[in-house]
């Protein structure tokens, strides 16, 4: 089997059991948004590496699908409840769940998928195949993964009205919004295949990695990349005043003139065109747009290195394709 027929299994067998999850008829504004949100796609890649981590470690990869079927629920759970925090009226393009039915439907909807994904490791509980202190340390680690991922949510929140986020904020934000889950899901893979302490924190410590580079690689691309292809005009961060990786380098780089233009339009309502480019400029002389790049790169190199210390399969080989999909992707 080639990497890529091992990737088409694989995804081929995570949307089986996603599409296998038995949903009760009743009660139908319950179930309903909940199967809806695991139906409107996904390029499932966090099921996807609890599973790489599996074999990269020796295990049987049948063993990771109920750890991977909770991940994989858990982060649609949480991207019903970001879009109602968000005001986001779609998700991959279809209406959001709060949207086609309500907030108190899409809460409650959340609420369960909460609790299905976490029933979902009760699999490791009732097999023999699986220790007591195995099935404690998935379900640990799920549940790490849980408040650290709504810890960078809630930093998230507080830096919308903070003008001093330093760097070292930023990414504490970002390691929980973004890599937590990815972390999480390498980390449950690898203990769902019994491996042993020191791989499992490397394949935690991967996960970090890949979570920020991803999302430094996104600030990035928001800034430099083919707006047709990235979907979204450059400095669309800028224009909506978020804080990212750029413009809080820029912030901390720039003279007091270079500033006061940064903080005057990311805090402006309705920055003009002029504005936003200005802002842009300011980032390629201060060398921010380089040296972001540097650090992205550098960044996925740490995530190779700790993959290349595993031994060799199909499972290293697929991850590592991955990981130089993602480095090189422009959108």
């Amino acid at each position: 089997m080639s990497e890529t027929d091992l990737r088409t299994h694989l995804l081929a067998a995570i949307e089986s059991g996603i599409t296998g999850l038995n949903f009760p008829e009743k009660p139908t504004t319950l179930y309903q948004p909940y199967e809806y949100a695991l139906g409107v796609g996904g390029k499932r890649i966090r099921p996807l590496l609890t599973v790489l981590a599996n074999g990269m470690c020796g295990g049987n990869e049948d063993d990771a699908f109920p750890a991977a079927m909770a991940v994989e629920i858990l982060h649609n759970f949480t991207l019903v409840h970001d879009d109602i925090m968000d005001s986001a009226d779609t998700r991959r393009g279809k209406p959001s769940v709060f949207k086609k039915w309500d907030e108190n439907v899409a809460i409650l909807s959340g609420d369960v998928m909460f609790a299905d994904a976490l029933q979902q490791l009760n699999y490791y509980g009732e097999s023999e195949s699986f220790s007591k202190e195995e099935y404690y340390s998935l379900n640990q680690t799920f549940l790490k993964a849980i408040v650290t991922v709504c810890e960078g949510q809630a930093l998230d929140m507080e830096f919308v009205d903070r003008a001093d986020v330093s760097l070292g904020e930023y990414l504490t934000m970002i390691s929980g919004k973004t890599a937590a889950l990815l972390s999480g899901a390498l980390a449950m893979g690898s203990i769902t295949a019994h491996a042993d302490t020191d791989s499992i924190n490397k394949l935690h410590e991967l996960g970090l990695n890949m979570g920020l580079a991803f999302q430094i690689q996104d600030d990035l691309l928001d800034a430099t990349a083919d707006p047709e292809k990235f979907g979204k005009r450059p400095g669309g961060d800028i224009f909506e005043g978020k804080k990212t990786y750029l413009t809080i380098l820029a912030l901390d780089r720039g003279n007091e003139q270079q500033k006061t233009l940064i903080q005057n339009t990311l805090d402006s309502d309705q920055p003009s065109e002029e504005s936003v480019t200005e802002v842009l400029q300011i980032m390629e002389v201060l060398d921010v747009l380089k040296d972001v790049s540097k650090e992205v790169s550098n960044r996925y190199s740490s995530c190779l290195q700790l993959v290349s210390e595993f031994q060799n399969s199909k499972y290293k080989k697929e991850l590592e394709n991955l990981l130089i999909f993602l480095q090189n992707r422009d959108h």
